[in-house]
């Protein structure tokens, strides 16, 4: 008996852990037969957890919201309190980063049945960190959704609505899901464009998932951080220009990295780059890191364009000029 019971404790941690378990791969991981976890299931079952089963090769099993809290050992206000808590922790970046904290919440609403879903969703839209607020809704089911296919590397495909309004089918590769500045973005691998994209989650719909596994391609955390950066930067400015520059496409996006994006090509040697800024000096920092060398034309808009010509006019006179007199020392300095 005790070794039944071990192995069922076994086999309900291995269904929260994982979101799709194939009935060869319980038998294999615990040592039965396919038939022995049918009866581990059935057990579950009778104690108030609900499992989904489907038949086929790619069948297997996998948990589902029932219409009450299974024996977790919470009651149902700490259920909603625990609930509460991972979602202000995600948007606050604790718990070792929002994607383990979002994996935690899914597990647990994963389980919730409909009323307590519905005291979690009404208490989170009062309880906020402060600045959370004015970010666009975010759905918690896409988000928990996302957390768990960036887990267990499953590829995704959804609808995405970008900032002009075009709508675009991607099949994606998950890799992180993170809260920038006051939206929340996911970090893929485009398997259309063959590369690396950032995804307003906001702006992201009919999110199906493929079953469809994949090996995580190597990414630093470093260069993790940096697409998040940049796609947190990357929002319209209210002094913005086009910069077509005298570098082939490719070239410019090695030299530019991430940066980069947004970039395409004009011809096949030369390059076009949106630049903006809070006003023309921010923009004229933008156009400042194009490589040595290389020329560029700008369709920079007035008053803007006058604006930067007066203040490259004055710089350019000020380096002209005799440097100014060092200033004379005191002798008691």
């Amino acid at each position: 008996m005790a070794e039944t019971i071990n192995r069922a404790l076994q086999l309900l941690n291995m269904l929260q852990a994982h979101r799709h378990w194939t009935g060869t791969e319980l038998s294999q991981r615990l040592g039965v037969t396919e038939r022995t976890v049918r009866r581990d299931i059935d057990r579950l079952r009778e104690l108030g957890y609900r499992i989904e089963s489907t038949p086929g090769v790619a069948g297997g099993y996998r948990l589902e919201a029932g219409s009450a809290v299974p024996p977790l050992l919470l009651t149902d206000e700490e259920a909603v309190t625990m609930a509460i808590g991972l979602r202000v922790a995600a948007t606050q970046r604790l718990v070792h980063g929002p994607e383990t904290t979002l994996t935690a919440l899914a597990k647990l609403e994963q389980v919730l049945p409909v009323a307590l879903r519905r005291r979690v969703n009404a208490l989170a839209a009062v309880v906020q960190p402060v600045g959370i607020g004015s970010a666009p809704a975010v759905s918690p089911d896409i988000l928990g959704e996302l957390a768990l296919a960036c887990r267990d590397h499953e590829r995704l495909r959804f609808t995405y609505t970008s900032a002009s309004g075009e709508t675009t089918t991607r099949r994606v590769e998950p890799h992180a899901l993170s809260p920038a500045e006051r939206n929340w973005y996911l970090l893929c691998w485009d398997l259309e464009r063959e590369d690396w994209r950032t995804f307003r989650v906001d702006r992201l719909d009919a999110v199906q998932h493929t079953r469809v596994l994949f090996e995580p391609r190597a990414l630093s955390a470093e260069q993790t951080e940096e697409f998040f950066r940049v796609a947190a930067a990357w929002v319209r400015q209210p002094v913005e220009t086009d910069l077509v520059m005298d570098l082939p496409y490719d070239a410019m996006r090695e030299y530019f990295g991430q940066w980069g994006q947004g970039a395409t090509p004009e011809t096949d040697d030369t390059t076009r780059w949106p630049v903006g800024g809070a006003d023309f000096r921010e923009t004229m920092y933008g156009m400042s890191w194009i490589p040595e060398g290389v020329g560029y034309t700008t369709d920079l808009a007035e008053p803007a364009r006058t604006e930067l010509r007066e203040s490259l006019v004055r710089m350019l006179a000020a380096l002209d000029a005799p440097p100014p007199p060092r200033r004379s020392s005191h002798p008691d300095s």
